[in-house]
């Protein structure tokens, strides 16, 4: 198995994560028992688990957005403009 092929598969399965963060985040909060005394607590580990999943989700899409990229352009190989270089420099006589 070539790098290529590793990474497609940890693409993946990032973006099975990505599914399973999505159904954390949109799981409802239940409102527990108005005598239970550690309510709040609950409710505000909650509220922080699922602003955890919403983040943790978009920093593995953003991964997954960059490592296609790299595969695509390490495919078709370099371009003009993939240089560091910019476009009156790429342009000038030398």
């Amino acid at each position: 198995m070539n790098s290529k092929d590793i990474k497609l598969k940890i693409i993946q399965a990032g973006e099975k994560a990505v599914k399973e963060l999505i159904k954390v985040a949109q799981e409802d909060i239940i409102k527990p028992d108005p005598d239970d005394e550690l309510a709040a607590d609950r409710l505000k580990n909650a509220a922080a688990t699922k602003k955890l999943a919403i983040f943790d989700a978009f920093e593995i899409l953003t991964r997954i957005e960059q490592e296609k990229e790299n595969i695509e352009m390490s495919e078709r190989g370099p371009s003009r403009t993939d240089t560091n270089v910019g476009f009156a420099e790429r342009r000038s006589r030398k």
